[in-house]
């Protein structure tokens, strides 16, 4: 099948560089190719056409399940850490009946009964933080974002299984923390288990001991039969498709295993960046604070999360440092042209967020953090999509911007920090996804006096 703007590297040496450096892959392929190019990486179908060009995603998103299929068989980079049963894995109508049982939860009312937790969890989490030394912002907002998941999505917050889940937890998403351990994901001969002191051993042993945990929470539910509980596994229970069948218990595993790890992960990295631009930039924070302080005392979350500087700090996060590179992969039904070029039935294709959100043409000034950008224009959904687009597009899509501004706001207003190292923070490559390398160094300084709220 011939492919356009074919990148000329060896094969190996790619998937190495992407595995290694997918930053600087991806833009020394975007200098000869700045819209769309074919790239050689593993996982997701390997040969890949990378789309970075707004027209053209707006043609490839608009005709999912027309003249593109968003089919589970290039996600099985996955299918280690979520299983085959997860809406990701999933097909066509299997996907789209899946997808409108797991949306609810995830917007409306439910938001506002999270409200509270997550300012609450907040104070909790950073009153446990040392005041006398560093901190990592990315292993504080871990804590917060993984107690959001266990409390709001599990419905757990005291006993045995909770601290058990919250440990184990902790410990498999540190596992691929760098591009050499995440290479185990990628890399299918590397996936042996030597025992507990190899790499994939110590993974599958704590993959099996999360499983019994889960499996035991989901099996006393179904005793329980609690009609009253208002957390997203309960709900996901009792909830029925079209045909009026309820999802099984592996079902119920893979949708936690990929809300555990997908919405932890990504909205832990957010946050820890957003800290690291607003204390690295005095001029974003001071507004910032004007902008809450503008609230009184003891505003409600749903009046924080409207106010419209601290939208655009949390949108620019997302924009100049997208958690996620790529969009989910899609295959070419019928031959398509894209941007001038031909693409066979078979072909894959995949949005490239992050280069979208580098283009200058867009964003000028791409590489300076300006959420003054964010209140002068809109941006459609082909130009900013950090939550991808389409029928894959993430089921987190309300529920994470939300946490993130109220951790934000609530940090913000409550306590002064300052970072630690002046040098720039880099992104480095976490599983799938892009977190700060050294991982944000804060300290306290203080508390904001009374004035905030």
């Amino acid at each position: 099948m011939q492919l356009p703007n074919t990148l000329n590297t060896p094969s190996f040496l790619q998937k190495l560089h992407w595995v290694a450096d997918p930053i600087g892959y991806m833009e020394s392929a975007t200098q000869k190719y700045p819209d769309l190019f074919t790239a050689e990486i593993v996982g997701f179908g390997d040969t890949v056409v990378f789309v970075q060009h707004p027209k053209a995603l707006q043609e490839i998103l608009t005709n999912d399940r027309k003249k593109f299929a968003a089919l589970g068989e290039p996600n099985k980079t996955l299918e280690p850490l979520i299983g085959n049963f997860s809406v990701i894995m999933l097909e066509r109508e299997r996907h789209k009946r899946r997808r409108q049982l797991l949306m609810p939860p995830f917007h409306g009312d439910r938001m506002k009964a999270y409200g509270k937790l997550i300012c609450d969890l907040v104070e909790k989490i950073f009153s446990q933080l040392p005041h006398d030394r560093f901190f990592l912002a990315r292993t504080a907002m871990q804590q917060i974002s993984l107690e959001v998941i266990l409390q709001a999505v599990f419905g757990l917050s005291e006993g045995e299984r909770y601290q058990q889940l919250k440990h184990l937890l902790m410990l498999i998403t540190d596992l691929f923390q760098s591009p050499f351990t995440s290479s185990f994901l990628y890399f299918s001969f590397l996936q042996k288990d030597l025992g507990v002191w190899s790499p994939w051993g110590k993974f599958v042993r704590l993959r099996q001991q999360i499983d019994e945990l889960l499996y035991a929470e989901i099996a006393e539910r179904r005793l329980q039969g609690d009609l009253n509980r208002i957390d997203i596994l309960s709900l996901l229970m009792a909830a029925k498709d079209e045909q009026g069948e309820s999802m099984s218990d592996r079902e119920l595993r893979d949708e936690m295993m990929t809300l555990l790890l997908a919405g932890q992960e990504t909205t832990a990295s957010a946050m820890a960046w957003g800290l690291y631009w607003i204390h690295r930039l005095p001029e974003v924070h001071e507004k910032l604070l004007q902008e809450l302080n503008t609230l009184g005392d003891s505003p409600s979350p749903m009046s924080i999360v409207q106010l419209p500087y601290l939208t655009a700090v949390c949108n620019e996060t997302l924009r100049i440092h997208p958690v996620a590179m790529l969009t989910f992969p899609r295959v070419v039904q019928e031959p398509i042209e894209l941007l001038g070029y031909t693409l066979e039935p078979g072909a894959i294709v995949m949005g490239c967020i992050y280069l979208l959100h580098q283009r200058e043409d867009l964003y000028p000034q791409q590489q300076q953090f300006l959420p003054e950008r964010f209140l002068k224009r809109q941006f459609s959904p082909y130009e900013f999509m950090p939550f991808g687009g389409g029928v894959r597009r993430c089921i987190g899509d309300a529920l994470a911007p939300f946490e993130i501004k109220l951790v934000l706001a609530t940090i913000v207003s409550r306590y002064q920090l300052s970072l630690v190292d002046t040098r720039p923070e880099q992104p480095q490559r976490r599983g799938i996804t892009l977190a700060p390398k050294s991982g944000v160094k804060l300290k306290f300084c203080g508390e904001v006096a009374a004035s905030g709220y």
